[in-house]
C-alpha cells in the first residue's frame, strides 16, 4: 500500500486591494489635445479619438489616486487589508515584496522616489519590529506582481520562508503624458496577497509557474521619453511611451505560449482551468489572448464566463491589476464569478522588457 508524501505549497492566506477614490471618466479628456510621436496634432476631433479609445480598449473609466497619496501609502493600505484578512501577525512575516517600476511619485514632483524600497516604507506603516522581515522592490513591468508571488513560492518551497507578503502599487497617473492618447489607458491602484506555507499530501496552492523575458527586438517596445507635444513646458520630463501596436501583436503570440507551458507543467488541459485571470491591459486584448489559449489547446472556445474583467472601470493599472482582481473576485464583487474549492485559476501577465509570467493555482478546501 502506498502512501501519499506530504509536501510543502504555497496557498494565498489573504487578500486585499486599495481602489483609488477619484474616478476619471473618458468624457475628462476631452479638452485634451492628442499629437503623434513626431509631434503632430491628430486630424480627428478629440470626441472621436475618445470614442475609438473606449471601442478598442473597453475602457470608459479609471481610477486615479488623490493628490496627498503616493505608490507606497496605496500600497501600505492594499497590504495592511490582506494581513487582517489572512488573519496573520506581520512580525512573522518572512518577506516583503513590493512591485512596481516608478517608485513614489508626490504629485508636486514628478521624480521617482525609490529609497528607501517602498517595501521597506511599508514595513514601516505596519509597525513590524522583526529585522527577519526582509523587504525588496521588484521592477518586473505590469507582470512584476505576478513575478513577486513566483518568487514568494520559491522562498517557500525551499523552506526559506514561511509567509510572504506580495504588494503591486502604482501611480501611472503621475507619468503618463496628457497628450498621447495612450494615458487613457493608465490608471492607479494597489493589491496584495499573504501567501503561506502549507502541508498537503494533496496538490494544492500554487502548482506551476512559468516566466520567459523577450528582447531580441521587444526591449524597449515601453520606455520613458518626452511628451508628444512639441512645446511642453517641461521639455525635460519623462512620460511612460508605449509601442501599443508592436506590444499587442508579440503578446498574442507569447502569452498563450507561456501560460499553456505553466499548464503543462501542472498538468491541465484548458477545460480544467476553471478561472483565467489576466492582467488588465485593455479588453480587445485579453480577449484575444483567451482565443489563442483555447487555440493552443486545440480546444473550442469558451461557452460560459472564465475570464473576469475590470478593466472597463478600473483601466490599467499596471502590478495592481492581477491582485485587485483576485480580491474583488474573492470578496464576491465581480458579478458572476467567484471561487470553490478546488477550482484551478490560472494567472498570466504580460509587461515591459518585454516579461511574461504564467502561474496555476488551486484553491483549497479551507483557508
Amino acid at each position: 500500500m502506498s502512501m501519499l508524501k506530504t509536501q510543502t505549497y504555497s496557498v494565498i492566506a489573504g487578500s486585499g486591494s486599495y481602489l483609488p477614490t477619484r474616478v476619471i471618466s473618458n468624457t475628462d479628456f476631452l479638452n485634451n489635445t492628442f499629437y503623434d510621436e513626431a509631434g503632430n496634432q491628430l486630424g480627428r476631433p478629440t470626441e472621436e479619438i475618445v470614442r475609438k479609445f473606449s471601442d478598442i480598449t473597453g475602457i470608459f473609466e479609471r481610477r486615479y489616486v488623490t493628490e496627498d497619496l503616493v505608490a507606497s501609502d496605496i500600497g501600505f493600505f492594499a497590504a495592511a487589508d490582506a494581513i487582517r484578512d489572512a488573519g496573520t501577525d506581520p512580525e512573522q512575516l518572512d518577506y516583503i515584496i513590493f512591485a512596481h517600476n516608478f517608485g513614489d511619485i508626490r504629485e508636486d514632483n514628478a521624480r521617482s522616489e525609490f529609497v528607501p524600497t517602498l517595501a521597506s516604507r511599508v514595513k514601516y506603516r505596519l509597525g513590524i519590529k522583526n529585522p527577519a522581515t526582509v523587504c525588496y522592490d521588484l521592477p518586473f513591468g505590469c507582470a512584476g506582481w505576478l513575478q513577486g508571488v513566483i518568487q514568494a513560492d520559491l522562498f517557500i518551497r525551499s523552506g526559506q520562508a514561511k509567509k510572504v507578503l506580495i504588494v503591486g502599487g502604482e501611480t501611472l497617473s503621475r507619468i503618463s503624458d496628457p497628450h498621447d492618447r495612450d494615458s487613457m489607458l493608465y490608471a492607479d491602484g494597489a493589491g496584495a496577497i499573504v501567501l503561506e506555507a502549507r502541508e498537503s499530501d494533496t496538490p494544492v496552492g500554487i502548482l506551476s509557474t512559468n516566466c520567459h523575458t523577450y528582447t531580441a527586438e521587444q526591449a524597449f517596445v515601453l520606455k520613458m521619453g518626452q511628451s508628444n507635444h512639441p512645446d511642453h513646458p517641461q521639455p525635460d520630463r519623462l512620460f511612460l511611451k508605449m509601442q501599443g501596436r508592436v506590444l499587442y501583436e508579440h503578446a498574442l503570440k507569447v502569452v498563450p505560449l507561456v501560460t499553456k507551458e505553466s499548464m503543462d507543467k501542472a498538468g491541465l488541459d484548458i477545460k480544467d482551468m476553471d478561472m483565467l485571470l489576466i492582467h488588465q491591459a485593455n479588453k480587445k486584448m485579453d480577449e484575444a489572448m483567451m482565443r489563442r489559449l483555447y487555440e493552443a489547446f486545440g480546444a473550442p472556445q469558451p461557452t460560459e464566463n472564465v475570464m473576469p474583467l475590470t478593466v472597463s472601470w478600473l483601466g490599467n493599472s499596471s502590478v495592481a491589476t492581477l491582485p485587485t482582481l483576485y480580491n474583488l473576485v474573492e470578496k464576491g464583487e465581480i458579478p458572476g464569478y467567484s471561487f470553490k474549492p478546488g477550482d484551478n485559476l490560472v494567472f498570466a501577465s504580460v509587461g515591459a522588457g518585454v516579461n511574461v509570467n504564467a502561474l496555476v493555482y488551486r484553491i483549497p478546501g479551507e483557508k
